[in-house]
């Protein structure tokens, strides 16, 4: 079974603009007092690789917490797109029509239209992540959130997938549980070879 880590390092990765920076600070360490090391962490809660829960865009949406685990859990494609606007065309021509889950590939650079996700959304698509910062780009963010949101579909945002092929998966990826709150940070791992490996369990 060959495990592929598809996310980015909480403190080092770009952040939205506007967002707060992640930080960490060492309350106790080793050989100053302490028996032990103990760390506190200051960030937002969309920072690296993340989930977003309905309520970001929502007023009254599920929060991270009240999602559902198996929309994070199971077969995935990657599906690699080029860089820029992904329209509701652009769907209906090249994207995969019986797929629970999808991941985009655009080299940071892809982003949906309201017709787009709209589209995947009334396609029964449990769960789209992209390794941009968002799904939305820069003067459109609200319409393809809620699109993808109010139509169950769990958000993945800032993947990587820049060592990953384009093709068919088994994703990993549950968000840390955040009661309360609209997103979580997420260690991603897709499994490479797990229909052989299922085959033989």
């Amino acid at each position: 079974m060959k495990l592929i880590d598809i996310s980015k390092k909480f403190f080092s990765s770009e952040i939205y603009p506007g967002d707060p920076a992640p930080r960490s600070e060492l309350l106790e360490e080793i050989g100053s007092g302490s028996d032990c090391n103990l760390s506190a962490v200051y960030a937002g809660a969309h920072t690296a690789t993340h989930a977003d829960a309905p309520l970001h865009f929502v007023s009254d949406g599920a929060t991270v917490d009240e999602m559902p685990l198996d929309s994070f859990i199971g077969p995935c494609t990657v599906l690699q797109v080029p860089p820029g606007v992904i329209t509701g065309e652009y769907v209906d021509r090249f994207f995969p029509k019986n797929c629970e889950r999808l991941l985009i590939k655009g080299g940071g650079r892809a982003f949906f239209m309201d017709s787009s996700a709209q589209e995947l959304a009334d396609r029964g698509l449990r769960l789209i992540g992209t390794d941009s910062l968002s799904v939305g780009c820069k003067g459109n963010q609200t319409a393809p959130h809620k699109a993808f949101l109010l139509g169950s579909v769990a958000v993945l945002e800032g993947l990587d997938l820049s060592k990953v092929k384009p093709g068919d998966y088994f994703l990993f990826a549950p968000p840390v549980l955040y009661d309360g709150l609209e997103a979580a940070p997420v260690r991603a791992v897709l499994v490479e070879d797990y229909i052989f490996w299922s085959k033989r369990s």
